[in-house]
């Protein structure tokens, strides 16, 4: 089987008219479509893409609120925490205070106490010295002295005392 050139010629034209006919029949029918899909891939990616940049930009500037909420919440402990040392000075101070009046106050009752029994004490002791003088010198004497004369010598029995 020889082919000759016009044959060659003629499948040619017929296999080149064929492809013709067929992209022409392809771009008529097929290519909107397959170019909408290849429009519609390529938007969608873009989409993905921006929606991915939005997203970073949105974790950095959460991030960054997070910072700053933590760096605010450490500034409000040690707020708290200087509040709390300075309310424990002043509780301090104030229950210092309250204590060294309290031991004031008791030594103060405490010495009035001790001076009021002192003083029962001694007017206690007056009045037993002075009932003794008086049995003492009514013995020596003999006889009952007058109160005047009792008061005198129950002072200087007194005075006596004092001085030694």
């Amino acid at each position: 089987m020889n082919i000759t050139i016009g044959e060659l010629i003629g499948n040619f034209i017929l296999v080149a008219g064929s492809f013709l006919l067929l992209i022409v029949l392809i771009k008529k029918f097929a290519w909107g479509n397959i170019t909408s899909i290849f429009e519609e891939r390529a938007k969608k990616i873009s989409d993905d893409i921006d929606s991915a940049e939005s997203a970073r930009k949105n974790a950095e500037v959460l991030e960054q609120k997070r910072e700053e909420a933590l760096a605010g919440s450490r500034e409000e402990a040690a707020t708290i925490v200087e509040t709390a040392k300075e309310t424990a000075e002043k509780n301090k101070a104030s229950i210092l205070a309250d204590t060294t009046e309290e031991v004031s106050r008791l030594k103060q009752k405490a010495n009035q106490e001790i001076a009021q029994s002192k003083a029962e004490a001694l007017r206690s002791i007056k009045g037993d010295v002075a009932d003794l003088s008086i049995d003492l010198a009514s013995k020596i004497i003999g006889q009952t002295l007058d109160k005047e004369a009792q008061s005198q010598l129950i002072d200087s029995y007194i005075d006596k005392l004092g001085d030694a």
